[in-house]
């Protein structure tokens, strides 16, 4: 089963700030047909205004991916950490029992990032943030985990039977991605570029929603920057 989600059917919400567009049920947006992909709850697709971002807020149980396309964006939690995190880079959190953070664009330019919400397997623990480059070259032509709640030590570490895992692909290459049991939830959205999932052709911030697959083959239709989650 492959199921294109076009991104002018994703819910949205324009704050002026925040241009804000939900793969999944969201805030304000509810749609019973996208609650959650497997243990996938959460695909934004936000556009952050220039020196504006998300004031001081809660979260718990939930692991918070965020990957940065354009610009950055920078992060300060109640555990004390900071950090700025770069386009085409990834920070991770973990918000386990608790945790007030606050994410803010610092830069002169608008920061468009992914923000992605998977389900821990167990509630609790002690929250954790942490961040990671990952240079586009490295991953070209191929997959790359960038997240992963399996034994890496290349990946950022997430507390879940998921990975998210990034590539960038040239016009007319091909990659194929091994499914490691049929009955897992993958999710792919082309950040930039146009891509071909099988049969089904998905341009930049369209979603596909993959089940009931051994493998998928990608095929770039130009050349293309691909996030993916694999989930339980």
């Amino acid at each position: 089963m492959i199921e294109l989600r076009p991104f002018e059917s994703l819910g949205s919400a324009n704050h002026g700030w925040l241009d804000a567009h939900h793969h999944f049920s969201f805030a304000s947006y509810h749609d019973p047909e996208r609650i959650n992909w497997g243990s996938l709850r959460v695909w934004n697709d936000d556009t952050i205004a220039a020196g504006t971002g998300f004031p001081t807020h809660p979260h718990e149980d939930m692991e918070i991916i965020t990957y940065v396309r354009k610009g950055a964006i920078t992060h300060r939690d109640s555990l004390g950490n900071e950090g700025r995190t770069e386009a085409g880079d990834v920070q991770v959190m973990s918000a386990g029992t608790g945790v007030q953070h606050s994410e803010y664009n610092r830069e002169d330019e608008d920061t468009q990032i992914f923000q992605i919400w998977i389900i821990p397997d167990e509630r609790g623990g002690a929250p954790s943030w942490g961040a990671a480059p990952f240079p586009k070259d490295d991953r070209a032509g191929k997959f790359v985990t960038l997240a992963s709640g399996a034994a890496n030590d290349d990946a950022l570490p997430i507390r879940t039977n998921a990975s998210v895992l990034g590539a960038t692909i040239k016009a007319g290459e091909s990659i194929t991605y091994e499914v490691a049991d049929a009955s897992r939830h993958l999710y792919l959205v082309p950040a930039t570029g146009k891509v071909r999932v099988e049969e089904v052709e998905a341009k930049a911030r369209d979603g596909v929603a993959i089940t009931q697959r051994a493998s998928v083959t990608i095929t770039a239709l130009e050349d293309s920057e691909i996030v993916m989650v694999d989930a339980a």
